[in-house]
């Protein structure tokens, strides 16, 4: 994974139209190269983007201390904010310049544990239909050691034109 560029305000993050400048694919690469700013929750939970190809993303995330829910495991919040993140930026490299997308929704079933000192974890998104109105994909969290399947999910997002 490359270091990620951070931005500390709203104001420096790339505005609708600058992103609708560019086709999808070029603005998830350009955060995996700096070009563009890595998102907040990335910092915040410890997650980053590891590689990118037409229709399938990955991150890496480490969980950490902050991320566990009381019991001391991986809050699933933080799986989920994980497959999102790679199941819809799978959708976007899809994307021609000028369209972007939201989550409609998503689905997570989490399969084991991970702990604060757990190893570093791939979220795999890989792209199943793009259509004009509709982005779906699938996505998986597994051991970046050892490939162990933590969780998957599924994604529908709904793809719109962007603010000129």
């Amino acid at each position: 994974m490359s270091r990620p560029r951070f931005v500390d305000s709203p104001a420096d993050l790339p505005s609708p139209q600058e992103i609708g400048r560019v086709i999808g694919l070029d603005f998830i690469r350009g955060m995996l190269d700096g070009s563009f700013p890595a998102p907040p929750i990335a910092r915040t939970l410890n997650f980053g983007v590891d590689q990118v190809d037409r229709g399938k993303v990955v991150f890496r995330g480490t969980p950490d201390f902050a991320v566990m829910n009381p019991i001391g495991t991986v809050h699933g919040g933080w799986f989920g904010a994980l497959l999102d993140s790679c199941m819809s930026c799978a959708v976007q490299t899809c994307l021609p310049a000028g369209q972007g997308y939201t989550t409609l929704e998503y689905k997570v079933s989490m399969l084991r544990p991970l702990f604060a000192d757990s190893a570093d974890v791939l979220a795999i998104g890989s792209i199943v239909h793009i259509g004009r109105r509709t982005g779906v994909a699938e996505g998986r969290i597994v051991g970046a050691e050892d490939d162990r399947v933590y969780a998957t999910g599924s994604a529908t997002c709904l793809v719109f034109d962007l603010p000129k």
